[in-house]
């Protein structure tokens, strides 16, 4: 028997109606989030006995569709915290509790943000230009600035890296977490963007932020590492984006069928276009490709939750997944907006904030670049 759903018709109804005004304001989604924390989605991938609601990675991600679907900047902020959750679940299910602080705090209510993209770092978590400086207690003080970080008007906890190049042992890949009233974490103002309005990924600015010892969970070596934070960092990230875009292609795919039936062709004495054979073929073709990613999606999330053995084949599957929602929501989107005619031009149409929510999708790690030569060195070996 299936676990209900904690987004009911309602709750979805009201996010979908939020999420014009979100965008055309470029605001934060506040409504949104007070009441996703109300029904506990913040703490949906928390265990039970640490205060949350105990749900697999396979069951969150059916919930992201269907937020992704009502409001995509609403579910992909929130997709930064449930990935770190879902990072603490991993290890945890694995045996290493290194994370469980962060799970006890987030069925507390804590928020937590995802504080490592930076502009021009293409290595993404194989490298850093922020500085982690280590401190005789133990802690470090980070320096850098970090970008797209989604949440920014409500994280309490901040989750971020930087490169030690000062310890014996240097240089080092350090990941650690911080708290919001730090005096030394700014943000600036500065999300005014073309989609994803209302997820508020302000630039982050860190001035020698301190994270305490107990807070620094993984000192690496630069470069791919085998050690099981990148695993659990990749498969969340990955698996729990493709979900928010598969809910764009929903959505979208709903939208064209709409449109197809409302609206009428003088050349064929006012039937719908519905009747219409190259329409037809158009949302045909959007099906297909909706329905191919689904069960993907779905597949690979049970695959986490029930530590499948994929050995060197995990990292592509991942980002393959990523590449292909994020493409395939593209493609549902365009054609929906093919179907639905000029009125999807206007701002303040959905499919319009549709299609520009969905291009988002191209700039997340891994970009198509670094996705294929992943998948090529998986296959080929790398280029000697």
């Amino acid at each position: 028997m299936s676990t209900p759903s904690l987004l009911d018709d309602a709750l979805l109804e009201r996010i979908r109606s939020r999420a014009a005004d979100y965008d055309r304001d470029n605001a934060f989604f506040t409504e949104d989030l007070d009441e996703l924390v109300a029904v506990g989605y913040l703490r949906a991938l928390v265990p039970t006995r640490l205060g949350g609601l105990g749900l697999s990675l396979e069951q969150v991600v059916a919930e992201q569709v269907q937020l992704g679907s009502a409001a995509p900047a609403t579910a992909l902020a929130v997709n930064m915290h449930l990935v770190w959750t879902g990072v603490a679940k991993v290890l945890l299910d694995r045996g290493d509790d290194s994370l469980e602080f962060l799970l006890r705090e987030a069925g507390a209510g804590e928020i937590f943000g995802f504080g490592v993209s930076e502009g021009g770092n293409d290595l993404v978590l194989f490298g850093s230009r922020t500085d982690a400086a280590p401190q005789a207690d133990g802690g470090y003080r980070f320096t850098g600035t970090k970008i797209f970080t989604s949440l920014s008007p409500a994280w309490t906890r901040l989750g971020t890296m930087g490169l030690d190049t000062t310890s014996d042992d240097a240089p080092r890949i350090v990941y650690g977490f911080i708290d919001r009233d730090d005096p030394d974490v700014s943000w600036k103002d500065d999300w005014d963007t073309l989609g994803m309005r209302a997820s508020q990924s302000q630039t982050t600015v860190l001035s020698g932020a301190y994270s305490r010892p107990d807070r620094i969970i993984r000192r690496l070596e630069p470069g791919p590492n085998p050690d099981p934070l990148v695993f659990a960092i990749f498969a969340n990230f990955e698996v729990l984006l493709a979900a928010v875009y598969t809910g764009i292609g929903r959505r979208a795919l709903e939208l064209a069928v709409d449109a197809a039936h409302r609206r009428t062709s003088m050349k064929n004495d006012g039937r719908s276009l519905a009747q219409d054979p190259d329409i037809r073929w158009r949302i045909a073709d959007a099906a297909i490709a909706q329905d191919g990613i689904g069960p993907q999606l779905v597949a690979l999330a049970r695959d986490v939750d029930e530590k499948a053995d994929h050995g060197a084949q995990w990292f592509p599957k991942l980002v393959g997944l990523k590449i292909r929602a994020t493409e395939n929501a593209r493609h549902v989107v365009d054609q929906a907006i093919r179907v639905s005619g000029g009125s999807s031009y206007f701002a303040g149409s959905e499919l319009g904030r549709l299609y520009r929510d969905v291009l988002a999708g191209i700039f997340h790690p891994s970009d198509a670049e670094s996705a294929h030569s992943t998948v090529a060195n998986a296959w080929l070996g790398p280029i000697a």
